[in-house]
C-alpha cells in the first residue's frame, strides 16, 4: 500500500490518539448539576443551591432560594414585611410585621381580610351602619346619604337635607336636644333685652317665684346626678325657690322654702351632696338645709317646702361658700368669729357640725375655699381660703380647722370695697370684683386681677375695665371666660384666654335691666354658668330668674 502525504498525517495523528487512549490516567468529566438538585446548571436558575422546585417570585431568572430580593420590590428579604408579594412602601396597618400585600388579616381586629369590611381599619364588631359593604371605620360616608363624614351633621343617620333646626350643628336627625329659645338675640336684642351674642331660654319674674313684693337676690345651680336634669336655686327676699330648667324653654316653678325667720334682701345658696344650704342675713336665720332629691318627685308644683335640718351655731350671714371636695361649708359675714369665716363640718348633710372658725382678720363678705392644686407647690393639697375683706384680700390655710393660719394678704389702689372674687381654673391669677369702686372713683366697671402663682407672695397684675359704669357683683370663671353679674348692665362675658398677656376682651353680654346701665343697685344680683348644657342662670333683683345660653 502506498501512503501520500495526507494519509501520512492522518496515521500519524491516529497513532498519537491510540497512545493516549491506552494512558493509565483518569480523564475528569465536566459537572452538569453542581447543587445536586437534578436539575442541569445549564437549565438551574440557582445551580449552586438546591432548589428542586425552581420557584422563582418575581420571574427575574433568579430562583428565591438564591435571590436577596424574590419579589423584585427593591427591598432586601432580610429587611421585607412581604418578601415574596412586591410591596415597596412596606404598609403595616395592624403594626404586626407582616406587610399589608402578604397579611391575611391586615389589621390585627381578629377578621380575616377576605370576610373583613374594613381590612386595613381594626374593626372587630364589623358595624355597618347604612350595610353598603363599607365598615363604619373606614367608611366615609357611614350613613350613605351622599354627605361625607366630615361634612355631616348626623354622619350615622340618613339626613341629606342637613335639617338643624336649632342651629347647634347636630342634625335634626340625631339631634336630642333641639330645645329653641324662646327669644333669639336678633339685631342686638330679644324678646326687648340688649344682647350680644346670648339667646333668652326663658324668664320666670321674681314675683312668681318669692310672691308678691318679692325681690331677687343670689343664685345657683344643682344637676341631678341621677337623671341628669338641671336645677335653678333663685334667693328672693321672702324664700328660696326651685326651678327645674332641664328645659330652659319650658321651665317648671316646683316651689319655695320659705325664709327661716323674716324676710331679708340678703339670701345665699350653695349645694354639697344632692342638698342645698342657705343663709340670710335674716336676724335668726341660721343656715337652712334642704335635701334636692325631693324635687324629683314634686306631684303638684309649686309646693311650700319645709327645711330638712337647720343649723344655728349662728344667727345671720351674708354668706355661704363650700368646698366640696372636703365636706366643709364657711358660712362668713355672719354673727359670730367677727364677721369672719365659721367652720361647719357638712359631710352628713342633715347632721351639720360645728367646726370652729377664723376672726384674726375679721369681717369677710365672700369667699372661695378650694382643695388646692395650683402652681405653687408649697400648698398642694391645703384647704386653701381666699377671703374678700371689705378692704382686704385675704389669704388663709384652712386645712387644720383647729389652727387656721394667715399665709398672706394683698390690696390695691382705688379700694371702694372689696366684694367678690374667683380663681382662674389654673389658679394662677384671682379675679376680684369691687362693689363700691365705680360709685366712689366714677369709673367703669373693674376687675381687678391678681397673680396667685406665689399664694405666700400675691401680686397685682392687671385691672379690666367694662364698656359701661355699671357695678360689678358676683363673678365666676369657666375655662377661659369670666362671667359677671354686672348689675344694671346684667351679664357680661370676659375672654381671659390672654390673661397673662395682661389682655381681656368682652365677648358677649345679656342686659337683663333694660332702663339703664346707671352705676346703681339695680339689675343682675348673680349668674350660675357652670351647667354641662351651657345654660346660664341670672337672678336679677327685679326681673326674676333668666336663663340664656350663648348664640350658636
Amino acid at each position: 500500500m502506498k501512503f501520500n502525504a495526507l494519509n501520512k498525517v492522518l496515521f500519524i495523528c491516529m497513532a498519537i490518539s491510540l497512545v493516549i487512549g491506552c494512558s493509565n490516567e483518569p480523564v475528569e468529566k465536566p459537572n452538569t448539576d453542581i447543587d445536586g438538585d437534578a436539575v442541569l446548571n445549564a437549565l438551574d436558575n440557582c445551580p449552586a443551591i438546591i432548589n428542586t422546585d425552581q420557584l422563582d417570585s418575581d420571574n427575574d431568572g433568579f430562583g428565591d432560594a438564591c435571590d436577596d430580593d424574590d419579589d423584585n420590590d427593591g427591598i432586601l428579604d432580610e429587611n421585607d414585611n412581604c418578601p415574596l408579594i412586591a410591596n415597596p412602601d412596606q404598609e403595616d396597618a395592624d403594626d404586626d410585621g407582616f406587610g399589608d400585600a402578604c397579611d391575611d388579616e391586615s389589621d390585627n381586629d381578629g377578621i380575616l381580610d377576605e370576610n373583613d369590611n374594613c381590612p386595613t381599619v381594626a374593626n372587630p364588631d364589623q358595624e355597618d351602619t347604612d350595610g353598603d359593604g363599607f365598615g363604619d371605620v373606614c367608611d366615609d360616608d357611614d350613613d350613605n346619604d351622599g354627605i361625607l363624614d366630615e361634612n355631616d351633621n348626623c354622619p350615622l343617620i340618613a339626613n341629606p337635607n342637613q335639617e338643624d333646626a336649632d342651629n347647634d350643628g347636630f342634625g335634626d336627625a340625631c339631634d336630642d336636644n333641639t330645645i329653641q329659645p324662646q327669644f333669639l338675640c336678633v339685631n342686638g336684642f330679644a324678646n326687648g333685652y340688649p344682647c350680644d351674642g346670648f339667646d333668652l331660654m326663658s324668664e320666670i319674674p321674681v314675683e312668681e317665684l318669692g310672691g308678691p313684693g318679692a325681690e331677687g337676690n343670689d343664685s345657683w345651680g344643682w344637676t341631678d346626678p341621677e337623671t341628669g336634669k338641671e336645677y335653678a336655686l333663685v334667693g328672693t327676699t321672702t324664700s328660696s325657690a326651685f326651678v327645674d330648667v332641664t328645659d330652659p324653654s319650658n321651665p317648671i316653678f316646683l316651689g319655695r322654702l320659705p325664709t327661716a325667720t323674716s324676710n331679708s334682701l340678703w339670701r345665699d345658696i350653695k349645694t354639697y351632696n344632692n342638698h342645698a344650704f342657705i343663709v340670710s342675713e335674716a336676724p335668726g336665720h341660721g343656715m337652712q338645709v334642704f335635701d334636692l332629691t325631693r324635687l324629683r318627685n314634686v306631684a303638684n308644683p309649686p309646693e311650700t317646702f319645709t327645711a330638712d335640718a337647720t343649723y344655728n351655731g349662728f344667727g345671720s350671714a351674708h354668706n355661704i361658700v363650700i368646698n366640696e371636695s372636703s365636706g366643709f361649708a364657711y358660712a362668713v359675714g355672719s354673727d359670730t368669729f367677727s364677721g369672719g369665716p365659721h367652720f361647719i363640718n357638712i359631710q352628713n348633710p342633715t347632721n351639720p357640725v360645728s367646726a370652729g372658725g377664723y376672726a384674726d382678720d375679721a369681717y369677710s363678705h365672700d369667699a372661695q375655699v378650694v382643695t388646692y392644686i395650683g402652681p405653687d407647690s408649697d400648698h398642694t393639697g391645703k384647704e386653701i381660703l381666699i377671703g374678700s375683706n371689705a378692704n382686704v384680700v385675704v389669704i388663709v390655710d384652712v386645712t387644720d380647722k383647729n389652727a387656721p393660719t394667715q399665709i398672706s394678704t394683698i390690696n390695691y389702689s382705688n379700694i371702694g370695697y372689696t366684694h367678690q372674687g374667683w380663681f382662674t381654673e389654673n389658679m394662677e391669677y384671682f379675679l376680684l370684683g369691687d362693689e363700691i369702686d365705680e360709685i366712689n372713683f366714677g369709673v367703669n366697671s373693674r376687675t381687678l386681677v391678681f397673680d396667685f402663682t406665689d399664694l405666700d407672695n400675691p401680686v397685682f397684675h392687671m385691672e379690666y375695665l367694662g364698656p359701661t359704669g355699671a357695678i360689678d357683683h358676683n363673678g365666676y370663671v369657666v375655662g377661659n371666660t369670666f362671667y359677671i353679674a354686672n348689675y344694671t348692665a346684667g351679664l357680661r362675658a370676659v375672654d381671659i384666654s390672654n390673661i397673662a398677656s395682661g389682655v381681656m376682651v368682652e365677648s358677649g353680654s345679656f342686659d337683663t335691666f333694660i332702663p339703664h346701665n346707671n352705676t346703681s343697685f339695680n339689675g343682675a344680683w348673680n349668674i350660675y354658668p357652670f351647667f354641662a348644657s351651657g345654660n346660664i342662670i341670672v337672678s336679677d333683683i327685679e326681673g326674676g330668674m333668666l336663663v340664656v345660653k350663648p348664640s350658636n
